[in-house]
């Protein structure tokens, strides 16, 4: 095989397998964020300089583990600059080929791995941060480019979360039985915010960011890979059927086309069919939590010709059973909307003025938008102006500004 053929196979294996060699190293190497980080990265060297002359492994997986471990046994070896310290270490790194067998333990690792990133000891910026840098792979720049944020910044927090980790002995694990509901609930969250930012940009020109929600895609396929939990499977569901729209959400000049104006032969039926699939797999376990209920929701709207045709009397019981669940003021904001549909604009709208009438998403620009909204359905013109000028004034994605901005032109004309 040619070098440039092998360097190919090198860069497709980085590419499919990279954090899969890194989950196992870290732990090998007892949960060194940065040991095996540079490990792994000099096995991948080690391997192009090697493949062209050896031939590609049979198991290329297994050569890469076992070359980034004696590279870090040599990396340690330079740092303490003690020879006697090689057998100890031999001791402390089990055998590589045991390992490698035993496909449960690798497949394990990747668990741990997200578990640990996602771990609650540590701060929920720091959570996002860490799961995409570890778990995902994305490098500090792209992850500072998503989120608005200085590199120097993200590195920080970063370096910060793996110095919690090794000094309150987080262990690198997968929890125990007992423990999984609550921890899984929170690696459920990290996977959520970042999708949530990827299809719905929190501020900045573009209003998506596909490079997250895709890594928030592909982070939830893992999971349900490796882990039999319907919530699991609920979240996976609710992001492809979210993800389908994501075509048509946009106008050719980049402007935000809201639900009811979206040309729905443009959404994704491959996603939709996967994503309703997957629904239909969390709800045969009858256990129905948070994310298998908004996940029943996206499938409504999927399956739906139009917005006219749309079962909105299910959309609002799901939404009664979803705030029932988990209590939210959003939650209202939605169910609202959807009852504002299933019963007209007057019975919509008493229920977003009681929201805000006690106080709650006073700075939400979408409960502004949608008062608004249904104040130009009402057509009490200068109180819908007064709400889209209020929501404006609160919204700091660029999309969502020319939207708001557009349909106070509207009133005027």
């Amino acid at each position: 095989m040619q070098t440039i053929d092998i360097e190919q196979t090198v860069a497709e294996i980085y590419r499919t397998d990279s954090r899969r060699v890194y989950a196992t190293l870290l732990r090998l190497l007892g949960g060194d964020f940065d040991l095996a980080e540079e490990a792994m990265h000099e096995a991948f060297a080690a391997a192009v300089e090697r493949w062209p002359g050896d031939g590609v492994p049979a198991n290329p997986y297994a050569w890469l583990v076992s070359t980034g471990r004696f590279k870090a046994i040599d990396t340690i070896r330079r740092r303490t600059r003690f020879s006697t310290a090689l057998p100890e270490l031999y001791r402390q790194f089990p055998d590589t080929e045991e390992i490698v067998v035993d496909g449960e333990a690798i497949e394990d690792d990747r668990l741990r791995l997200i578990f640990t990133c996602c771990h609650p000891a540590l701060p929920q910026e720091a959570r996002v941060a860490l799961t995409l840098r570890e778990v995902c792979g994305l490098t500090t720049e792209e992850i500072a480019r998503a989120y608005l944020t200085a590199p120097s910044t993200l590195a920080q927090r970063i370096v910060r979360a793996k110095s919690k980790i090794r000094k309150e002995g987080i262990p690198y694990r997968v929890p125990e039985p007992e423990e999984l509901p609550e921890r899984l609930n929170t690696v459920l969250q990290v996977i959520y915010l970042v999708f949530n930012e990827g299809y719905s940009a929190t501020s900045g020109p573009s209003l998506t960011r596909p490079d997250l929600s895709g890594e928030a895609i592909r982070v939830g396929r893992l999971l349900v890979s490796l882990l039999d939990e319907p919530e699991a499977k609920g979240l996976l569901a609710l992001m492809l059927l979210v993800e389908a729209r994501h075509p048509a959400r946009t106008s050719p000049t980049g402007d935000l086309v809201p639900l009811e104006e979206q040309d729905r032969s443009l959404w994704n039926q491959e996603l939709i069919d996967e994503g309703k699939a997957m629904l239909e797999a969390a709800l045969a376990t009858r256990h129905i939590g948070p994310y298998v209920i908004q996940a029943s929701i996206a499938a409504e709207h999927s399956t739906a010709p139009d917005i006219g045709s749309t079962n909105w009397a299910r959309i609002v019981a799901l939404y009664d059973l979803l705030n029932m669940m988990t209590p939210s003021a959003v939650i209202e904001l939605n169910r609202a909307a959807a009852i504002a549909m299933r019963d007209g604009p007057a019975a919509g709208l008493a229920l977003i003025d009681a929201i805000l009438a006690r106080g709650d998403l006073l700075d939400y620009h979408l409960s502004h938008a949608a008062r608004a909204d249904l104040l130009r359905r009402l057509g009490r013109i200068p109180e819908a102006r007064e709400a889209y000028e209020r929501a404006l004034a609160l919204v700091p994605q660029e999309q969502e500004r020319r939207f708001l901005k557009r349909r106070l032109t509207e009133l005027g004309e």
